[in-house]
């Protein structure tokens, strides 16, 4: 295996943690209890600052009960079973949908990173999402679907082409807000504050960031 292909497995397996511990409802303080890695830590292999030990990747794998093949992005995950209806009926309503695809788009550790995430379809709009905070701004852009943002006390819901941009330390979350399909967004993460830099004024009588709705 190249260096190269070696650094972007490495610098995919830190956003994969972060998504398998939110999945799961884990706080870093109760992951690092868990694994005996200290939080800080924890933070910044998922943030992209630090590069994974293999010691480290085993801790987490086995506490989180997934491969090493599906952290490292070496192998398909195993499709799920189908759960049952009421079961699926309940995760769409409080929003918690454990089937969120994440594509890291970029190959290097530190610094602004880039992921696609992909939400799957719900059977009726869920409510207000779990939110979440650490350290960092991020920056979002809606492809597909619509997309509910709680982004502190504030509910907006993002068609596609709509941007929101914040600091991460302000609790967040997303939730799919339409019916009957996925919904599509990039997201741009500085693990220390490191923001997007406009070079050229907007056109006149074009939307600018923030372009959401109020949820109902």
């Amino acid at each position: 295996m190249a260096e190269d292909d070696v650094a972007g497995m490495l610098a995919a397996v830190g956003p994969r943690l972060r998504v398998v511990r939110e999945r799961r409802g884990v706080t870093l303080a109760g992951a690092g209890r868990a694994t005996g890695i200290s939080p800080s830590t924890l933070s910044r292999i998922e943030t992209g600052r630090r590069k994974p030990t293999l010691e480290v990747v085993l801790r987490l794998a086995r506490e989180f009960a997934v491969s090493l093949d599906e952290l490292a992005g070496t192998a398909p995950a195993p499709a799920p079973a189908p759960a049952p209806a009421a079961e699926r009926r309940g995760t769409a309503r409080h929003g918690f949908g454990d089937d969120k695809a994440v594509l890291p788009l970029t190959r290097y550790v530190g610094g602004l990173h880039a992921h696609k995430h992909v939400l799957p379809a719900v059977e009726r709009p869920p409510g207000r999402p779990r939110q979440v905070s650490h350290e960092g701004y991020e920056w979002l852009c809606v492809l597909y679907g619509r997309l509910r943002l709680a982004l502190g006390d504030q509910d907006l819901v993002l068609a596609a082409g709509d941007v929101a941009e914040f600091d991460t330390r302000v609790p967040h979350g997303v939730a799919n807000a339409g019916c009957g399909g996925p919904v599509e967004y990039l997201i741009m993460f500085g693990p220390q504050g490191e923001r997007l830099r406009p070079r050229t004024a907007p056109a006149p009588g074009r939307r600018g960031t923030g372009g959401g709705k109020a949820a109902d």
